[in-house]
């Protein structure tokens, strides 16, 4: 067996009263892929971290091409050949394509930075990779997925020996992962060494060589792939066996309206569509990239402009312009970017839970009173079992998983009526997913409606009760969970079978 290119030994990291990591190691070899699996919170991303440069280790060292490291910085790191691909898009919007992915390090001419070589140099890099989008596209005009692709472009454009992917799929289309995996078959021929995190485990079958299991910050178990079952992976990470994967149904489906949507249309976007949701049902909304599922639920939300037709709440009708008007409705979006729409992540979870509701928690001169904003808090922490040590923890500083409990928490302070969750699971661990579900569940069986957007089909079997399907802008199919398929809603997803052919030929 060769000499690793990496060892971390004994690394440990606090924060503000948690331990991320306690005496972590784990050594990685060039040309294999490397998997790291843990709940959120374990100290995957965390232990990465540390070794970019991002957070300095309290304890213990890093040993790279035989020589003991401590970078100050990612920049610094990527210079000596790692580089990390992250979990939260690190791409500045308002610049270019070919900006972000030469930013600090722009090709230069004359003492100014040469645009034309940098233009030249990034279509080469996404030709490579087989990108479909231009240099000179803004990047807050291209839709996550493409989003990410750029940042998996920016992180191959260093001489890397190390690539640490942060759930590099988790926007990305079924096309566009197997170019990715492609891509990462070629760095693996040519020495690359790859750590790859994600929580979607048939990937990891598919490429990696080995995998490093975490529990609570700690070094559980370290694996040849081949060797190891899903189900044994799963009980190292969480301490226990998942017989099944979504919890039983308790909500109970009953006559009672709650949420009526009559011609809805948003113009050049999505076409008209009807559907009512019921009390203790979940709906699943689903389709490929480019369905619109997310322009519908901003549109439903107030965020974007609805061009036609009308919404009821328990059979009222609302009028709904703003996200102001949908909040005073009862209903409420927690959006699949989290980081961007859903928390204030340099805020705490007592601002978090209470800055939907500011009226709730202010005497009638507006005075907050941080004492009900702490009773508040701590209510939601125990309903929604988020750990963290006090109110006062940056949400920032919380596992994926907790965030979006802190979100669930924030509409439920709000009393909400109507929830649409837009990807509630992405870039969460299995054990926290399952602890999403049962809060679905829960809020279904307290009245409040819940409407799943999901492009996990095994998610929408496993918790919808009804499966709405869209193809650009377009309902394909209202599906009754039980007895459709994956095939089925597959099949409506791409048009090769068809529901409501007047819409399809309205398109």
């Amino acid at each position: 067996m060769s000499s690793p290119l990496l060892t971390m030994s004994g690394i440990s990291k606090a924060f503000t009263g948690v331990q991320a990591l306690q005496n972590v190691n784990i050594q990685l070899r060039a040309g294999e892929v490397h998997a790291l699996m843990g709940e959120n919170g374990a100290g995957k991303s965390t232990l990465m971290k540390v070794l970019i440069g991002v957070h300095k280790a309290d304890e213990g060292y890093i040993q790279y091409k035989g020589q003991t490291v401590a970078f100050d910085s990612v920049l610094e790191a990527q210079k000596a050949g790692i580089s990390m691909i992250f979990q939260e898009l690190n791409l500045i919007p308002h610049l270019s394509v070919a900006e972000n992915i030469f930013f600090a390090r722009e090709p230069l001419k004359n003492g100014l930075i040469d645009y034309k070589t940098m233009r030249s140099e990034a279509k080469k890099l996404l030709e490579m990779f087989d990108i479909d989008v231009e240099p000179t596209d803004i990047v807050n005009t291209l839709s996550v997925a493409k989003q990410q692709m750029v940042e998996i472009a920016k992180s191959l454009s260093f001489d890397v020996e190390i690539l640490i992917m942060d759930e590099p799929t988790s926007a990305l289309t079924d096309k566009e992962i197997d170019a990715l995996f492609e891509l990462v078959d070629k760095l693996k021929a040519k020495g690359v060494a790859i750590v790859y995190i994600s929580h979607r485990m048939n990937e990891l079958r598919r490429i990696c060589d080995h995998i490093t299991i975490f529990r609570d910050g700690q070094y559980v178990s370290n694996h040849r792939f081949c060797e190891i079952s899903m189900d044994e992976i799963i009980a190292k990470m969480v301490g226990r066996t998942l017989d099944n994967h979504f919890p039983p149904k308790q909500a109970v489906i009953q006559d009672d309206l709650i949420f009526s949507v009559m011609n809805v249309a948003r113009e050049g976007v999505f076409q008209p569509l009807n559907f009512d949701l019921r009390k203790g049902e979940i709906l699943a909304i689903t389709g490929l990239v480019g369905a619109k599922r997310t322009e519908l639920a901003r549109a439903l939300f107030g965020a974007d402009k609805l061009t036609d037709g009308e919404l009821f709440v328990h059979g009222q009708k609302k009028v709904i312009r703003t996200p102001s008007d949908a909040i005073k409705a009862g209903v409420a979006y927690l959006s699949e970017d989290r980081k961007l729409n859903g928390i204030a992540v340099k805020m705490s979870i007592r601002e978090n839970t209470t800055m939907a509701s500011m009226d709730k928690v202010s005497s009638n001169f507006g005075i907050i009173s941080n004492q009900a904003e702490v009773d508040a808090a701590n209510q939601y922490i125990d309903k929604m079992q988020i750990k963290t040590p006090t109110v006062e923890q940056l949400v920032g500083n919380l596992s994926g998983g907790n965030q979006q409990k802190v979100v669930i928490g924030k509409w439920l302070f709000r009393d909400a009526k109507v929830m649409i969750f837009d990807e509630p699971t992405r870039g969460i661990d299995v054990g926290a997913k399952y602890a999403i579900y049962e809060l679905l569940d829960e809020l279904a069986t307290h009245g409040i409606g819940v409407i799943m957007i999901s492009s996990e089909l095994p998610e929408v079997l496993g918790m919808s009760d009804r499966v709405i399907v869209m193809k650009e802008g377009v309902m394909t199919a209202m599906l009754e969970t039980a007895a459709t398929t994956q095939e089925e809603i597959m099949q409506y997803a791409t048009g090769v079978k068809n529901m409501f052919p007047l819409y399809e030929e309205a398109v």
